[in-house]
C-alpha cells in the first residue's frame, strides 16, 4: 500500500491521466491536477495539458474540464459529447437534459442525424464562449421538468434526455436551433405514434408557454394531418386555459394580414415543408 502511494507521488501528469484512464474515470478538471500537483505552477501544468491535447490524449470540452480520448474515438481526436455530458455536468454542478434534435434521434427520430449537440439547463447562461467547444448547443430554463425525463445507459454512466411529449414541446419553442418550423414539422411527424398528451395540462403545460401549445396543435392538425393527437392536445389546452390570444406561427416575421387559424388562434405566416421520411 505504501509502495503504490509512493509510486502515485512520482508519477508524471501524463501516468496520473493513464492511471486514471484505467481505474474507470475518463474525465477530470484541472482543480483535480491541481490538488494532485500541487507542487507545480499553474503554468506548467496548463502547457502539459495542451500539449497531450495537441496529441491527440486529450479533448479539452469545457474550459477547465478534459475528456481522456479512448481508442475508438483517438483518430478524429473528437468525442462525441454522449461520451461526457453527465461528467461534465456535474463537473458545473447543474441539471441537465439531452434535448432537441439529440432526444429525438435517441427516441428515435434518425431521419436528421444533428451535427451539433443539445443540451437544456438551468439559468444563469454560462460565460464560457461557444467557441471552445462549437459541437455543444445550449438551451435554458428556469427549472429542469424533472419528470419528463427518461434516463438510459452510455459508454460511461447514466444519461439524462426528454420523453417524447417534452422533447416535442421544445422542438416547437426552441425551433430556431433547429433549422426552423420545417425541420420541426419533419421530426413531430416521426414521433407522431409515441405521442400521449393524455392529461399533459395536470404538469407538463407549466413548462412552456400556451404559445407554443397552440403552435404545435396547428402543425400537428393542419399540416401533419394528426387529427386525434390534436383533439387531445385541444381538450387538454382548453382545461388548462380556456382562452388565448392569436399568436404567428413563425414568431420573428410580421403576421399582418396573415391567415387564420380560429381553433388553434394562430396566424398562419409561414409555409411548412414536411421532408419525405
Amino acid at each position: 500500500m505504501i509502495t503504490f502511494a509512493l509510486k502515485l507521488l512520482n508519477m508524471t501528469i501524463r501516468e496520473w491521466i493513464r492511471h486514471r484512464e484505467i481505474s474507470g474515470f475518463p474525465t477530470f478538471s484541472v482543480e483535480e491536477i491541481k490538488q494532485e500537483f500541487h507542487n507545480y505552477s499553474e503554468q506548467v501544468i496548463r502547457n502539459e495539458l495542451f500539449r497531450l491535447s495537441s496529441h491527440g490524449i486529450l479533448y479539452p470540452a469545457y474550459r477547465g474540464f478534459y475528456v481522456i480520448i479512448p481508442p475508438q474515438y483517438a483518430a478524429k481526436r473528437i468525442v462525441p459529447p454522449q461520451y461526457y455530458i453527465d461528467q461534465l455536468m456535474s463537473y458545473l454542478k447543474k441539471p441537465y437534459y439531452i434535448s432537441l434534435l439529440n432526444a429525438a434521434e435517441i427516441l428515435g427520430a434518425a431521419h436528421q442525424r444533428p451535427q451539433r449537440f443539445s443540451v437544456t439547463t438551468i439559468f444563469p447562461k454560462s460565460s464560457v464562449s461557444s467557441s471552445k467547444n462549437n459541437t455543444l448547443v445550449w438551451t435554458y430554463r428556469k427549472e429542469i421538468p424533472s419528470d419528463f425525463l427518461l434516463s438510459k445507459n452510455s459508454e460511461t454512466g447514466v444519461i439524462h434526455y426528454s420523453n417524447v411529449e417534452l422533447t416535442t414541446i421544445d422542438i416547437v419553442q426552441y425551433e430556431q436551433y433547429i433549422g426552423g418550423l420545417s425541420r420541426a414539422a419533419t421530426i413531430l411527424e416521426e414521433l407522431a405514434e409515441k405521442m400521449d398528451f393524455r392529461n399533459a395540462s395536470r404538469n407538463l403545460f407549466r413548462h412552456t408557454s400556451i404559445s407554443t401549445i397552440q403552435r404545435l396543435g396547428y402543425i400537428l392538425e393542419e399540416v401533419l394531418g394528426q387529427k386525434e393527437i390534436a383533439e387531445v392536445l385541444h381538450t387538454e389546452l382548453m382545461l388548462y386555459a380556456n382562452r388565448f390570444r392569436y399568436v404567428p406561427l413563425k414568431t420573428n416575421r410580421s403576421d399582418n394580414n396573415a391567415e387564420k387559424n380560429t381553433r388553434w388562434k394562430v396566424n398562419i405566416n409561414s409555409i411548412i415543408e414536411v421532408d419525405e421520411i
